[in-house]
């Protein structure tokens, strides 16, 4: 979200015009086969039974065959600048005079808007126990997650701070206390935005702890002593104690001093574990082409965190976060088998009434015909284990 500004500062509207990454390896213009091709050798068309049953091929083109995985750790050159991966453009001088002119009201909820703070969903409690064969997520509010795949614990964009750089304070305390954690195995990253890239955070974790982050802000976590830094391009992966960790494409742009506009990518993640169960963490993102390319590389995702809120007003934000019924469209488009909502109930960051992302995402689902069961609309610090 926020790199200082008074809210996510995001492109101004725009069509979706797909970004084209490059092919050259560690050039951080994208590897690999081009979205929408090829085949997939682990996996067929994506068929499932059981809960959240899909029949049938997932909603993309057909599944594309992944790249090798790629070291950890390893040091790689990236180009000055990913503002290529741009699917809006930046805000220019009418953006930011309109900005001026609506103030506050344009990035903050009135009164009104604030009236059902103590309603946010908060309900913390102890973590699953989670096994090699076990997959559960635990959300810590806003866009944090513990995942718990492959006998890992893996902490997805982990904000533990009570307040993030030019933000008010959050409205819903961390869902998990820091101390009833497991030993950490591994850390994703989604962008360096700074309600998702914390440091407070982050410097309670051991320096060697193994870091997932995408192209071009592996120097950011060097520079502060952490020794397993593994950076990768959109389409890219690594894995780690047999978990596979791939990078995926986002709507979305980096920013987090005045001169770093676009100088690392964003993205989010996918997580496969031994059995090729799938988590996807979206991170922070608009809607767009994206999830229907995810689809076609990653088939059968069973759990998609896919943010809802943070979207009003849509000529500021609308381009880099999607509302509820954009992300039930995203959900469909993924082909998962669960979708769980996050990136609401903890920051106030937009203009919208705070209960209104839940509201309109039960609308949305209902509307879809989608089955309830297969929404998980969980509180800040609740659990639930994958089927």
């Amino acid at each position: 979200m926020t790199d200082g500004t008074p809210a996510d500062l995001p492109p101004v509207a725009s069509p979706r015009d797909p970004a084209a990454p490059g092919t050259g390896p560690g050039s951080g213009t994208g590897t690999g086969p081009a979205p929408g091709t090829g085949s997939d050798a682990r996996t067929g068309p994506g068929t499932r039974t059981g809960p959240g049953t899909r029949t049938g091929p997932g909603p993309g083109t057909g599944a594309v065959r992944c790249p090798a995985p790629r070291p950890l750790g390893e040091t790689r050159s990236w180009p000055r600048s990913f503002a290529g991966r741009l699917t809006a453009p930046l805000p220019g001088v009418r953006a930011f005079a309109r900005l001026a002119r609506e103030g506050a009201a344009a990035v903050r909820p009135g009164a009104d808007g604030l009236r059902d703070v103590p309603k946010l969903p908060f309900a913390p409690g102890p973590l699953p126990p989670a096994g090699p064969d076990t997959v559960a997520v635990t959300w810590a509010g806003h866009a944090s997650w513990v995942i718990r795949a492959g006998g890992l614990t893996v902490l997805a964009d982990p904000v533990w701070s009570r307040r993030i750089l030019g933000t008010p304070a959050r409205v819903t305390p961390v869902g998990v206390r820091w101390r009833d954690l497991p030993p950490v195995d591994a850390v994703v990253i989604s962008h360096n935005h700074y309600d998702h890239l914390d440091w407070p955070t982050l410097r309670r974790l051991p320096r060697t702890t193994p870091l997932f982050v995408p192209a071009g802000l592996g120097r950011w976590f060097r520079r502060r002593r952490f020794t397993c830094v593994t950076e990768l391009d959109w389409w890219e992966s690594a894995e780690l104690g047999g978990v596979r960790f791939d990078f995926v494409p986002a709507h979305h742009w980096s920013k987090r001093t005045l001169t770093d506009t676009c100088r690392s990518l964003w993205g989010g993640w996918v997580l496969t574990d031994s059995h090729h169960r799938r988590v996807y963490f979206a991170g922070d993102t608009g809607y767009g082409h994206w999830f229907r390319r995810i689809a076609d590389r990653h088939p059968g995702i069973d759990l998609a965190l896919l943010p809802i809120g943070a979207y009003a007003p849509r000529w500021w934000l609308g381009d880099v976060h999607t509302d509820p019924e954009e992300a039930v469209r995203a959900f469909r488009d993924l082909g998962a088998r669960f979708m769980a909502p996050m990136h609401w109930a903890t920051f106030v960051l937009s203009s919208e009434p705070v209960m209104e992302p839940r509201t309109r995402l039960h609308a949305a689902w209902d509307a879809a015909g989608l089955p309830r069961d297969r929404l998980w609309d969980l509180a800040v610090g609740e659990s639930r284990v994958l089927p």
